[in-house]
């Protein structure tokens, strides 16, 4: 018997407010603004890992600058 292991490829706006320590209104806004990419799915946003990332070395970027 063979198990396949499905890894997965993008996350919700609500896992997202998570992973970033953000409020969820905090995620959507960033969302709607652009700022975090994403794709709409039907009803549903998603938004990929490499996205998230991303996003995270664009404000470290900016953080470094401005320092």
């Amino acid at each position: 018997m063979t198990t396949a292991v499905i890894t997965r490829k993008w996350y919700t706006t609500a896992e997202v407010a998570e992973m970033l320590d953000f409020g969820l209104s905090k995620t959507k806004m960033l969302v709607l603004t652009g700022e975090i990419r994403s794709v709409k799915v039907g009803r549903n946003r998603r938004i990929l890992p490499m996205w998230v990332d991303e996003y995270v070395a664009r404000v470290v970027s900016q953080a470094e600058e401005a320092a």
